[in-house]
């Protein structure tokens, strides 16, 4: 296989105050290319010396690029570069000699064949994720491919049937991508998590540590989840301490960020999947008619064919967590009764996907068609009352709790409705009678 390479030529002694370089698609051994940038130099060299003479009409058959010799000058050949005829014609020649052009000796350094790498299997990940920047395709997946050794760049194809194959993208780099080594248990949102250090082992790349002010502007984003393409938790940290090779201790995090604390399990198990959202990973190009329908996709790397060992199958289907809404904050419930019981009056605050970070308004955009959101009502696991609303709040009276034979405590649980996706995550509360 051959590769890139480059030679030079200097005047020796010579200060190298102008520099010339050139690229040429050619097939060239080094002895060979190194032969042409020796006489490039030369030539240039000789072009410095230049001539102006004028010669009778006899001379008109000499024409441009023939070299002629100056009678009694002795210096070897000037080779016309310009010609003007008139009444006699005008000569404008360059120095040159025949013995640039004759094959030079020279000897080919030896070619040492680099160790032979197997194309191994890709490790890909794919993450149905929300909103990280805003500007994302909301519906989109990502995917991520990393393999120890690397062997190059990562080709992904799709197809509605495992056969019609169209390429999706093509990775160029690997991404970074780790197992947990020790449980990650819950923690609140929006507060640093100063708990024990999740330990975790990376098949390629590395960690490193940043301030408050970066991880506050977006640095150090990493995705954890069980290995499925939905469940994911977005999180930041602030220090990434080496303990071994590819092995780092993360502490210091920012737990449930893009709206995942809803999703966020009582614990992260050893063995969960840990992606660096660096860049690296790439949202794949599925038409927004195709969310939610299964599809077959194959990846490995792109120097090998399709059907190559290396390359691996999934078919995957995608709900577009891109268009989730967040779950409800500041779920709120009290009774207007006094001690002898009365209604129960319900409030919550609504959250936006994008846009939410500025604090001149007075509440953040409404980033749904319309505002709507389900709330239920659950005795011991049993539903006794789902109403859709239209503002966020609700008033659960005494004769509805009566009829639906609320008695014991109860679970309430209400999630923000998106056309486009349906209800989101349900932020819970339990409301003792």
């Amino acid at each position: 296989t051959g590769a890139v390479a480059s030679v030079e030529a200097a005047v020796p002694g010579g200060d190298a105050r102008h520099v010339e370089a050139s690229e040429l698609p050619m097939a060239l051994t080094r002895a060979e290319a190194q032969g042409i940038a020796a006489r490039w130099l030369a030539e240039m060299r000789l072009s410095r010396e230049s001539a102006a003479f004028a010669l009778p009409p006899s001379a008109h058959p000499l024409g441009t690029g023939d070299v002629v010799e100056i009678a009694g000058e002795g210096c070897g050949g000037w080779r016309i570069d310009r010609i003007e005829r008139t009444t006699h014609a005008q000569v404008e020649a360059v120095r040159c000699t025949p013995d640039l052009y004759l094959p030079q000796p020279a000897e080919d350094e030896p070619h040492l064949p680099g160790a032979y790498v197997p194309p191994v299997p890709v490790e890909g990940v794919f993450l149905d994720l929300p909103l990280l920047a805003g500007d994302e395709i909301p519906h989109a997946p990502h995917f991520a491919a990393t393999a120890d050794p690397w062997p190059g760049a990562v080709a992904l194809v799709r197809g509605v049937e495992d056969a019609d194959h169209r390429l999706d993208h093509v990775q160029p780099l690997a991404a970074t991508i780790g197992t947990t080594l020790t449980p990650l248990a819950a923690a609140p949102s929006g507060l640093w998590d100063h708990g024990p250090a999740l330990r975790v082992r990376l098949v390629q790349g590395r960690l490193t540590s940043a301030g408050e002010a970066a991880v506050l502007s977006g640095a150090n984003l990493v995705a954890i989840g069980d290995g499925t393409s939905d469940h994911w938790e977005v999180l930041q940290f602030l220090r990434a301490e080496p303990v071994a090779p590819g092995v780092y201790d993360l502490t210091g995090r920012l737990r449930g960020q893009a709206g995942t604390d809803a999703v966020m399990p009582d614990i992260w198990p050893v063995g969960s999947r840990l992606v660096l959202l660096d860049g690296v990973p790439r949202q794949i190009g599925l038409p927004q008619a195709a969310r939610g329908l299964e599809r077959h996709y194959r990846y490995g790397p792109a120097r090998r064919p399709v059907g190559d060992p290396s390359w691996r199958h999934e078919a995957r289907a995608f709900a577009g967590i891109g268009l989730r809404p967040y779950a409800p904050a500041h779920l709120a419930a009290r009774e207007t009764g006094g001690e002898t019981g009365g209604d129960l009056e319900i409030s919550w605050v609504r959250r936006a996907r994008s846009g939410a970070d500025a604090w001149a308004g007075r509440d953040v955009p409404l980033d749904e068609a319309r505002e709507a959101y389900l709330l239920r009502v659950l005795d011991g696991g049993t539903v006794l009352r789902e109403v859709e609303l239209g503002a966020p709040s609700y008033r659960y009276t005494v004769a509805a709790r009566g009829a639906d034979g609320a008695a014991g405590p109860l679970v309430v649980q209400v999630a923000q409705i998106s056309d486009a996706f349906g209800p989101g995550p349900f932020a819970s509360l339990t409301v003792q009678p």
